[in-house]
């Protein structure tokens, strides 16, 4: 057995990621790419062009009548215009998708207690039914893959199987766009952490597998590559 197969859960690529060379951890249960065997050089290939798969990583959503009121209760803070995203005091990002929608990812430094878990645990915690509407959660860490694309190169390469222009002069820190991506539907927040161009990509989990293989394929003109959780922590983008 690999080690990446020991885990209760696992990704939904994990094998091409063993493939690449990823040397596995444990996150919250979990198996991670924690790197790819030189973690200065995954560093340097963060700032020019790297791709990481997050997928175990907590995330969750919530979408109905009274989904932002509701959120807002919890003391999560939101952008009050819909495709935009607002970061949270301990790294977390709340994604508006439409007025009573949110997708909120998680930090990449928590393993257990995360912002995500919380939520859904002080949802399922209200009386049923509710006293005042709250929408339903969606579980968005079952259904939809999340890779982050970083580096100066990324909106280069993005060009080639995106048709929104993700240049950071056109497309703000905390924009979304819900889009086309190598011909299947996805969203990409950009998420920029100390300094670091950075994009959050999610598709349909069925679609993970295919997306991976056109951002590598995408990326190979610019010399981009795989790179670890290992590399976006020291790189201080938790």
């Amino acid at each position: 057995m690999k080690a990446w197969e020991e885990h209760s859960r696992r990704g939904f690529i994990n094998r091409k990621l063993a493939e690449a060379g990823a040397n596995f951890g444990t996150l919250a249960g979990a198996a991670v790419a924690l790197d790819y065997g030189a973690l200065e050089d995954e560093m340097q290939v963060a700032r020019t062009l790297g791709l990481a798969d997050l997928s175990v990583l907590q995330r969750t959503g919530f979408k109905g009548a009274g989904t932002p009121e509701w959120l807002a209760k919890q003391g999560l803070a939101l952008p009050e215009q819909s495709n935009r995203a607002a970061r949270q005091k301990d790294g977390e990002v709340a994604a508006r998708l439409a007025p009573n929608e949110v997708l909120i990812l998680g930090n990449l430094a928590e393993a257990d207690g995360s912002l995500p878990e919380a939520l859904e645990a002080a949802w399922a915690a209200e009386p049923v039914p509710p006293v005042t509407p709250r929408g339903y959660p969606l579980p968005r860490r079952d259904t939809h893959a999340w890779f982050r694309v970083t580096g100066a190169e990324a909106p280069a390469m993005f060009a080639k199987i995106c048709g929104v222009d993700l240049r950071p002069g056109k497309f703000d820190d905390l924009a979304i766009a819900q889009t086309s991506i190598a011909r299947i539907n996805g969203v990409i927040v950009r998420d920029d952490r100390n300094g670091l161009l950075a994009y959050d990509l999610l598709c349909d989990s069925a679609s993970a597998a295919y997306l991976w293989d056109c951002l590598l394929d995408a990326m190979a003109e610019f010399h981009g590559q795989p790179i670890g959780l290992a590399a976006l922590r020291a790189l201080g983008t938790t």
